[in-house]
């Protein structure tokens, strides 16, 4: 039974449980303070997954399976007097075999509040009135005893009579706990069965869990050669090669040194230091050793395959000599240091004086073990970035019909070469060892194009095969502009060429990126064949940042099966570096294989796990492990896998540019481990509900008079009589040319165009002065009051549409989908209005009336309920502009600071 309480902010806890006839694979995971989600796969016992008449369907499957999302929101915390109150609902998707909505409030007891109690009350799955109870003792800590009493009802579950479900009673069942670190288990006895728990909790709040015993330190300045003057540095491009070599055993890869006057100029990167500031700190420390006498200042600018990202200047070497050993405080150095985004200038020459002809090879092959994350790789790796690489790996694969669990062992191997500047050569070779994949016998039946549901015919294919070999240039454009141009096999599938363009302003909030590739799908062999199939994507890409380091990315464009639509994509990141998100798509491809259906088709969704290997490695490493999960396999709303993206490439030297100083854990100093540079806080939500109130207060004390209400009425019901005239002319001549190009255009731009007009609000929200933000705002919020209104006055109206051909007056047979007002129309004239208001630009009006009225042009609606639909939005947009225009009592702004965001109510009475 649940109770209102969630684990700590970050906490994720996977186990497996059995309660006959149940068994259960799940994770929970805490994904704000107050929201915890739960993905459960869950076997039952006594039923098989497949009732068909073809004994060989489903053979290998095994007994039936289902997944499982439950969800919990916590409305209330505990405090002293009050218990903590939540509410949650279970089994949110798929097939709702344990579909249910309860609840609850908990609370403790004792100075070491270590009696928990609860008591809800559930719908469906509980049912009814539950309650349940832990007393930890305080002579064993780690032990506990659970009492509750169990309100499912087990009779009314999916084949409860095949499955013994139907046997079972609720009632009080009791049950003992151990926790033990991150482990712990529990027994517990019902009326007539026992039942086991065990699971390991991950708290990924935390930094790291491995201490870095094995992390190389930092170069020693008394490892360094004699100073020589400027002169001879220039002239010998040894003393150049040495500082090279130095930064090189430190795992910096692509480097360049230009001395320029009196300033040493360093390009570099590092592909094993995590944090930004941190490498920048190690080069900066060996460059202070190797630079020449008269060095007055040292600019390192930190680089992405050759793009320069950040850039660091430090204008007083004493200084940078006292901070690095403990002498000076980050105060005062901070005086002397820039920190901010590169440019193309920051570059440094490639030739460097025959800097790296002085240099010795490197890259030698070998056997390494737990490099990078991997239990055991062959690799090589020089200081150009030239790598090969060949490790082990598994996959497996879930529920396809023949077989609940498919797997194969393989080993890839990487060879990846830079050709020039910012040019690389990128390969990946798959040699299969062991699988069972093969063995798969369920073809696709899916209506669209296959761009993805034929995975098996691929992996069914040759053992040793070619899944990327491609080109690749990455160019800085601009400032903050950079670019990428493709071509090649692009991954397992796929082949083609494109490019990314990726634009990063200097407000951190947000970025955007536009990718096109055009693709020809690749045969099953995995070599050189093809199929018949080719199509050209088009997504531009929105990255917005949240509190609790949330960020919100919004897709929008041709995905491969050629639909369009937009994905939506929102991911956690923790203070271990962990990622927790889940993406969903809406797009016109019509997918209806099961569970999709012709009435309600089927959108691809999916949750997503990246974890940085680094917090439990005793090194660190940018090595991470990912694992996505969907429900199903479609061929709706997909992606071809990125060559190279941009904003993966450059999310987290941006991040740590913008984290407070931007420096990190620059000196690796223990007095620096606590600073927020460094140990980030997590900056929560505010919370909107007093500014809310607020807002509320103001726009009911401005309600229109009696009068004013009789004005507007005679108005809007003069203009609604007035479009009604032209019901049935109108409707004529649409049905006369329903079929024409021009119709279906409009049609869909006046589908389309609330939303985007909702879309610019928000975006003036987000990003507009303070001004444009509360507009922003009133136009969301009228929005949401006329959007409600039109809803109440459909089931009110029950007017039939057009196509349903029952006549200018004749009753819809759905209430829900009636067509008086448009719902299209009151949104559009709900967003514009406040803005036409504010700017004085009646001109949008026009566009809310010319793109509402598309909806005519579809025989969705009838020009009066157009008209309505503009009346009502338009009331309810002027009424609320009115009303919060001068909001002196109350404003909302997002104000972005050198390197912060506050995101602030303020109101008075």
């Amino acid at each position: 039974m649940p109770s209102a309480w969630t684990e700590y902010d970050g906490t994720l806890t996977t186990g497996y449980s059995y309660d006959t006839p149940y068994g259960s694979a799940w994770a929970t995971v805490t994904l704000l303070p107050f929201l915890q989600f739960t993905g459960r796969y869950v076997s039952i016992t006594g039923i098989s997954a497949f009732d068909t008449t073809d004994a060989e369907y489903g053979k290998g499957y095994g007994r039936y399976k289902d997944k499982v999302a439950d969800v919990k929101l916590r409305l209330r915390d505990e405090t002293d007097f009050f218990p903590a109150v939540s509410i949650g609902a279970t089994d949110l998707l798929g097939t709702g075999l344990f579909k249910g909505q309860y609840v609850v409030v908990s609370k403790s007891f004792g100075q070491a509040h270590n009696l928990e109690a609860s008591i809800g009350y559930g719908k469906n799955r509980p049912n009814g009135l539950f309650a349940g109870a832990r007393w930890a003792p305080f002579s064993s800590p780690r032990w506990a005893v659970v009492a509750e009493y169990d309100a499912n009802d087990y009779k009314k579950d999916f084949l409860a009579n095949q499955t013994g479900a139907a046997q079972r009673e609720g009632g009080p069942a009791v049950g003992i706990e151990y926790r033990w670190g991150w482990l712990g288990a529990q027994v517990a006895r019902h009326r007539e069965h026992f039942s086991a728990n065990a699971y390991l909790t991950i708290p990924f709040s935390q930094r790291e869990f491995v201490p870095k015993i094995v992390e190389p330190g930092p170069f020693q300045a008394k490892d360094a050669p004699a100073r020589v003057s400027a002169a001879s540095w220039q002239d010998d491009p040894r003393y150049g090669a040495a500082l090279v070599a130095a930064l090189v055993k430190q795992d910096f890869k692509n480097v360049r040194v230009e001395l320029e006057g009196n300033v040493l100029k360093l390009n570099l990167t590092n592909n094993r230091i995590s944090n930004t500031g941190r490498a920048v700190g190690r080069a900066t420390r060996t460059a202070l050793a190797f630079a020449p006498e008269g060095t007055r200042s040292i600019q390192v600018t930190y680089t992405r395959l050759e793009q320069p990202v950040v850039t660091y200047r430090f204008i007083d070497l004493q200084l940078l000599t006292d901070y690095l050993t403990g002498l000076a405080n980050r105060e005062a150095f901070l005086q002397t240091v820039s920190v901010g985004y590169s440019t193309p200038v920051d570059r440094t020459s490639n030739e460097q004086h025959g800097m790296l002809a002085a240099l010795q090879g490197d890259g030698k092959l070998g056997l390494q073990m737990g490099e990078g994350g991997n239990l055991v790789q062959v690799s090589s790796e020089d200081r150009e970035a030239n790598r090969f690489k060949a490790v082990p790996k598994v996959s497996f694969f879930f529920n396809d019909p023949s077989g609940a669990l498919r797997y194969e062992l393989w080993t890839a191997i990487n060879y990846d070469r830079r050709l020039a500047q910012g040019m690389y050569l990128n390969s990946d070779f798959k040699l299969d060892l062991f699988e069972n994949v093969s063995g798969v016998t369920q073809p696709s039946n899916s209506l669209l194009p296959h761009v993805r549901t034929d995975i098996a015919e691929y992996k069914r294919g040759s053992r040793f095969k070619l899944n990327r070999l491609l080109v690749n240039k990455y160019v800085m454009l601009d400032e903050r502009l950079y670019a990428r141009a493709s071509a090649g096999f692009y991954e397992e599938m796929y082949r083609g060429a494109g490019g990314q363009v990726l634009y990063l302003p200097k407000d951190s909030r947000w970025a955007a990126d536009l990718t096109v590739d055009a693709l020809q799908q690749r045969g099953f062999k995995g070599w050189f064949d093809k199929r018949d199939y080719s199509t050209v994507t088009a997504l531009g890409a929105l990255h917005y940042k949240l509190p609790y380091d949330i960020t919100a990315t919004a897709r929008a464009g041709r995905f491969l099966a050629k639909d369009n639509g937009v994905r939506m994509e929102f991911k956690r990141r923790f203070a271990s570096g962990v990622e927790i998100g889940a993406w969903y798509t809406k797009t016109s491809g019509k997918d209806i294989t099961n569970p999709g259906s012709p009435t309600d088709p089927y959108n691809d969704k999916g949750v997503f796990l990246s974890v940085p290997l680094n917090i439990m490695l005793p090194m660190d490493s940018q090595a991470n492990a990912g694992l996505a999960l969907s429900p199903w396999t479609r061929d709706v709303g997909q992606m071809v896998a990125s060559p190279g993206d941009l904003y993966d490439l450059m999310e987290q030297p941006r991040r740590d540019l913008t984290l407070y100083d931007g420096l990190g854990n620059f000196a690796e100093r223990r007095d620096e481990q606590n600073l927020p540079a460094v140990n980030p806080p997590v900056r929560p939500l505010t919370n909107p509900w007093p500014a809310f109130r607020m807002r509320v207060e103001q726009s009911a004390s401005t309600t229109p008079t009696l009068p004013e209400w009789a004005k507007g009425t005679i108005l809007g019901g003069g203009a609604i009589l007035g479009g009604a005239l032209l019901d049935k002319p109108v409707d004529r001549f649409m049905k006369k040319h329903a079929d024409s190009s021009a119709a279906r255009a409009w049609d869909n731009v006046g589908k389309a165009m609330p939303v985007v007009l909702a879309g610019a609000a928000a975006g003036a929200v987000a990003f507009g002065d303070a001004r444009a933000q509360n507009i922003g705002l009133i136009s969301l919020e009228s929005v949401a009051g006329a959007a409600a209104l039109s809803v109440g006055a459909k089931h009110l109206a029950g007017r039939a549409r057009p196509r349903e051909e029952r006549g200018q007056w004749g009753r819809a047979a759905d209430r829900s989908d009636a067509s008086f007002p448009s719902n299209h129309s009151t949104v559009a004239f709900a967003a514009v209005t406040p803005f036409a208001q504010e700017y004085d630009a009646p001109w949008l009006y026009g566009l809310a009336a010319a793109t509402s009225l598309g909806r005519t042009a579809g025989r969705q609606h009838w020009v009066s309920d157009v008209v309505a639909g503009g009346v009502l939005g338009y009331a309810v947009g002027g009424w609320l502009w009115q009303a919060q225009r001068d909001n002196n009592r109350s404003s909302f702004a997002v104000a972005p600071g050198p390197k912060s965001v506050s995101v602030a109510w303020s109101g008075s009475y």
